[in-house]
C-alpha cells in the first residue's frame, strides 16, 4: 500500500523538483529601501515602492556628475580632449579608484570612461575640479542640475557618492527613487550616457609605465540581461546596495532605481540581492508597457561618438492616463506562488 502512494506521488514530487529548478530565485529574500520602474518614453511611472524614501545614492551620484559635464562640452567650455592635470586632492580620495598620480594627465573622455566603467572617484573628483574650477563649485552645479530637473527631494555634497566624513547619512549626498529615475530619463534621452555605461571592460592608462589597468563594469546585468545597456551601481554602508538600470528591447525601453538593498538579514551580499530585485522590475516594467504600434519611432537615443549632442525632447504623458502599479504586502497570499504565473526571466544569473 505504502509502495502504490510513492508511485502515485511520484510525478509531484519530480514536478515540485523541476519548478524548483526553473523558478526564478526570490529578491524577497534580501531587502530595499525603495524601487521604481519608468518608461523612457513617456516618463510615466510603471511600478513603484516606496519611491519617496530618501536614501544616499552612493556612486549613483556620478550620473549627476556626468549630467554636469555633458552641459560643460555641449556649451563648449570643456571637450573630451581638454586635458586634466590630476592633483594631491584628486589622488587621495579613496574607495574605488584608477590609482591617479599627480604627476599624470588624462583627457577628459578617458576619465569619464573611468568614471562609468570603474566608477572612480579620483577621476570623478579631478573631473569636477577641471570642469568648474573647483570641487564645490561643480557641486553648485550638479544640485543647480537638480532643480532644473524636478528633482526636488535631492541634494549633492560631492561629485562621487562617498559618504562623508561625519558618518552622519543626513550630511551626505541624498535623493529619492523618484527622483533619481528622472535623471536617469533625462540622461537616456537627452545625452550620450550609454556609449560609456554599455561598456563591459576596458584598458585605463595604456602610457603608464607599469601599463594599463583593466576596467570591469560593476553593473552585472550588462550582458546577462536582455537589453541592459546601463546605468551605474552604487553601494556604501550606510547606502546600501544601489542600481540604476535601463533596457531596451523592440523599441521600448524602460528605467529601474532600486536603493538600499541588503540581503538577506541586511546582509552584505555583493549586490546579488539586488541585481535579482532589479531583473524582476525590469521583467515586470517591459510586461506592464502596451504593445509597440507599428510606424513608430523608438525611443531616442544619441548616436555614439557624438558628445554633447542631444536627443529630441520627450514629452511626459499625463499621469493620469496610465494608472500606477503598486504593491501591498499586507494584501499578498501567504503563497504568492500559489497564486501567480512565474515570471520567465532572459537572463543569465548574476554572479
Amino acid at each position: 500500500m505504502k509502495f502504490s502512494r510513492w508511485i502515485l506521488l511520484l510525478p509531484l514530487l519530480l514536478g515540485a523538483s523541476l519548478w524548483a529548478k526553473k523558478a526564478p530565485r526570490s529578491a524577497e529574500a534580501g531587502t530595499f529601501a525603495g524601487a521604481i520602474v519608468l518608461e523612457a518614453e513617456s516618463g510615466r511611472t510603471l511600478f513603484e515602492e516606496n519611491a519617496d524614501v530618501s536614501n544616499p545614492p552612493a556612486s549613483m551620484t556620478k550620473l549627476m556628475t556626468f549630467a554636469v559635464l555633458h552641459d560643460k562640452l555641449a556649451e563648449g567650455n570643456l571637450t573630451l580632449q581638454t586635458v586634466v592635470h590630476v592633483n594631491n586632492e584628486d589622488a587621495r580620495m579613496g574607495g574605488t579608484q584608477v590609482y591617479l598620480d599627480p604627476r599624470e594627465s588624462f583627457p577628459v573622455e578617458e576619465l569619464i570612461y573611468a568614471m562609468m566603467i570603474q566608477s572612480a572617484n579620483d577621476a570623478a573628483h579631478a573631473l569636477a575640479r577641471t570642469a568648474a574650477g573647483s570641487v564645490d563649485a561643480f557641486v553648485d552645479l550638479m544640485n543647480a542640475k537638480a532643480r532644473a530637473l524636478g528633482m526636488n527631494n535631492t541634494v549633492f555634497r560631492t561629485p562621487h557618492g562617498l559618504p562623508p566624513r561625519s558618518r552622519h547619512v543626513a550630511d551626505g549626498d541624498l535623493t529619492t527613487p523618484r527622483d533619481f529615475a528622472k535623471l536617469c530619463r533625462y540622461l537616456v534621452t537627452q545625452t550620450d550616457i550609454l556609449k560609456y555605461t554599455s561598456v563591459r571592460e576596458r584598458m585605463f592608462g595604456t602610457a603608464r609605465a607599469t601599463g594599463g589597468m583593466k576596467m570591469l563594469n560593476h553593473n552585472k546585468l550588462l550582458g546577462k540581461v536582455d537589453g541592459v545597456d546601463g546605468l551605474k551601481t552604487g553601494f556604501t554602508d550606510s547606502a546600501g546596495y544601489c542600481l540604476s538600470a535601463t533596457a531596451q528591447r523592440n523599441g521600448r525601453r524602460v528605467i529601474v532605481v532600486i536603493m538600499g538593498a541588503f540581503g538577506p538579514n541586511r546582509a552584505i551580499d555583493k549586490g546579488k540581492s539586488r541585481d535579482l530585485k532589479a531583473i524582476e522590475l525590469i521583467e515586470q516594467g517591459f510586461a506592464a508597457l502596451p504593445a509597440k504600434v507599428s510606424g513608430l519611432a523608438p525611443t531616442p537615443t544619441p548616436a555614439p561618438g557624438k558628445p554633447g549632442a542631444a536627443a529630441p525632447a520627450v514629452t511626459p504623458a499625463p499621469a493620469d492616463q496610465v494608472p500606477t502599479v503598486t504593491t501591498d504586502k499586507s494584501a499578498a497570499p501567504a503563497d504568492s506562488t500559489a497564486s501567480q504565473p512565474p515570471v520567465t526571466f532572459r537572463v543569465i544569473p548574476p554572479h
